[in-house]
C-alpha cells in the first residue's frame, strides 16, 4: 500500500500549506529553520519521509529561498524521498530569458537547470515565459505543469462588475487576456508598453471606447506597480467609470500598492500565489488537481 505524500513547508507559508494539504489530501510537515548569527541557515526536516514528497515554496524574494530549496531537497533525498515535487506558485528568475547585453547572465536558464537538478516535477502558476513555449524549456524536469490564475480571477471579476472591459498591459499579455475574456464573453484589448527602466514605463491605450465602462486591468504580475498605475490614469482620463486591477502574482514591491491606489484604482484582486491582503481567490484546488495527476504517473 502506497504511503500518501507529505507536504513540506516553511513556517512563513504555513497557512498556504494547510489550505493545500486539506484539498489535496496531503500530510503537512514543517521544516524547522534556524539562522546563525552570520546569516547561514540550518534546516531540520522530519526524520523519515515517504517515497513521494511535495515541497511548497513560492519564490517571491527568491535569493535565500533558493538556498533553502538546495538544502531541503538534498536532505529529503537522504531521508527516503524518491520523487520530489516543487510547488512554486510564483517562479522567480523567469524574465531574463536571453542575454540582452554581452556578458549578462541568462538567469532563467541557470535557475531553471538548478531546480531541475533538485526536483523531479515542478508545478507553478503563470510563469513569466515570453520567448519560450513550454516550462520544460526553462526547467527541464520530467514533469512540469503550468496553471493559470486568469480563469479564477475572471470568475471573481464577473461576479463583481457588470460587463467589465478587460485590458492587458502589453502585447505579451494579448493571448492570456483573450483566453480569460472568452470564458465570460467579455470585451478585451491590450495596451502598448515601452519600458525605459524598472520604474519608468510609457503606456499607449488601445483604440477602444471605455467611456462609462467598468475596466479591469488584468496581468500576470504586479511588481513596481508603475505599468498598471499609468494605464489606470489614462483609462480614467479616457472616461472609464471605474478601474480595478486583477493580478496572479501580487509582488507589489516597495511603494507599488500606494502608487496604484493613488492612480485611481478602486479594487485590487490577486490570487494567493503570494500572500497579500489583496488575495481574493485560492489556487489550492487547481494545484491539488495537478498533484493528483502527478501521483498517477511514474514514481
Amino acid at each position: 500500500m502506497r504511503v500518501p505524500p507529505c507536504l513540506l513547508n516553511f513556517d512563513d507559508e504555513a497557512d498556504a500549506a494547510l489550505r493545500l494539504a486539506d484539498v489535496a489530501g496531503l500530510s503537512p510537515a514543517a521544516i524547522d529553520r534556524h539562522r546563525f548569527p552570520d546569516g547561514e541557515l540550518k534546516l531540520r526536516l522530519p526524520p523519515a519521509l515517504p517515497e513521494r514528497v511535495v515541497l511548497l515554496r513560492t519564490l517571491a524574494q527568491p535569493n535565500e529561498k533558493l538556498v533553502e530549496l538546495l538544502l531541503a531537497a538534498r536532505t529529503a533525498r537522504a531521508l527516503g524521498a524518491r520523487h520530489l515535487t516543487l510547488v512554486a506558485p510564483y517562479l522567480a528568475y523567469m524574465r531574463q530569458d536571453i542575454a540582452f547585453l554581452p556578458g549578462e547572465a541568462v538567469s532563467q536558464r541557470i535557475v531553471g537547470h538548478f531546480l531541475a537538478s533538485l526536483f523531479d516535477a515542478v508545478i507553478t502558476v503563470d510563469p513569466h515565459l515570453h520567448r519560450i513555449a513550454t516550462l520544460e524549456e526553462a526547467v527541464p524536469v520530467r514533469q512540469a505543469i503550468v496553471l493559470s490564475g486568469a480563469p479564477l480571477l475572471v470568475d471573481w471579476i464577473a461576479q463583481r462588475r457588470p460587463h467589465p472591459f478587460l485590458i492587458g498591459p502589453d502585447r505579451e499579455s494579448a493571448h492570456w487576456v483573450a483566453q480569460a475574456a472568452a470564458r465570460h464573453g467579455l470585451d478585451h484589448a491590450v495596451c502598448q508598453k515601452v519600458r525605459h527602466g524598472d520604474k519608468a514605463v510609457e503606456i499607449v491605450l488601445p483604440s477602444v471606447n471605455v467611456q462609462g465602462r467598468a475596466v479591469v486591468l488584468l496581468d500576470d504580475v504586479a511588481s513596481s506597480g508603475r505599468t498598471v498605475a499609468r494605464a489606470a490614469q489614462l483609462l480614467r482620463a479616457a472616461g472609464a467609470a471605474s478601474v480595478d486591477v486583477a493580478v496572479t502574482h501580487a509582488l507589489f514591491a516597495g511603494d507599488a500598492l500606494q502608487v496604484i491606489q493613488d492612480a485611481g484604482v478602486a479594487e485590487i484582486w490577486s490570487t494567493d500565489c503570494i500572500a497579500h491582503p489583496s488575495n481574493a481567490v485560492s489556487m489550492a484546488p487547481a494545484i491539488a488537481q495537478a498533484l493528483h495527476s502527478l501521483s498517477d504517473g511514474p514514481a
